[in-house]
């Protein structure tokens, strides 16, 4: 299968095609191989605008969603960025194209210690993986340009506001299981202000966001 060629067309069709504007973030979706972030089973699809399984019941976002999450952040070659649920790490495997650094959480232990493994053995050296619960960040890497965040609370966790730089911006689901809405939070002088930008669909944030802190 020509995965190159079908890299091309997705990032034709669903991410230049009105989702992002930002050109560095159209090369670093063609940069990235979709395939090898999805499980054997699923590589055919690797390059349809869909979710995918990826085990332990979490899920790789579809193309579309992974770039217009990381327009959000504004990307720059300095920015540092926390990025909360690992997964796969298809995600921070395109942010490592656009920043200086990305640490990233992962809750899931086998999905932590086998994404670490891919993303050192694919070259993306400028990511860090922690196992640990996402809700709480990752505080002595703090304060953060930038955080993503790939599961949904049912509210923004308050330590990962208090880990945003000032001036900086957040990308995060939230809500219940079956409706949840993607915002833009955005950090200025202490106080934070929330844009809604689209109703979305992501597996919940789990560990401390189960116990309703």
């Amino acid at each position: 299968m020509d995965y190159e060629a079908r890299r091309k067309e997705m990032v034709a069709r669903f991410v230049r095609a009105g989702y992002v504007t930002d050109e560095r973030i159209v090369a670093a979706m063609l940069a990235v191989p979709r395939e090898d972030f999805v499980p054997e089973d699923y590589r055919e699809d690797a390059y349809m605008d869909t979710p995918l399984p990826i085990g332990y019941g979490q899920t790789i976002s579809a193309p579309s969603i992974v770039a217009m999450m990381t327009e959000l952040l504004e990307p720059a070659e300095e920015t540092v960025v926390l990025e909360i649920g690992t997964g796969c790490g298809y995600q921070a495997a395109v942010l490592s194209k656009l920043v200086k650094h990305v640490y990233t959480v992962e809750i899931v232990a086998p999905l932590a210690r086998d994404t670490a493994e891919r993303l050192k053995a694919g070259g993306y050296a400028n990511v860090s993986v922690r196992l640990g619960d996402g809700y709480k960040g990752w505080p002595e890497r703090a304060p953060f340009d930038a955080i993503i965040v790939t599961c949904a609370p049912e509210r923004v966790p308050a330590p990962l506001v208090e880990q945003l730089k000032d001036g900086g911006r957040m990308a995060i689901p939230v809500g219940g299981a079956w409706q949840q809405e993607l915002y833009l939070l955005r950090k200025e002088k202490g106080q934070v202000v929330k844009r809604a930008v689209l109703p979305v669909m992501f597996v919940p944030m789990t560990g401390e966001a189960d116990r309703g802190s």
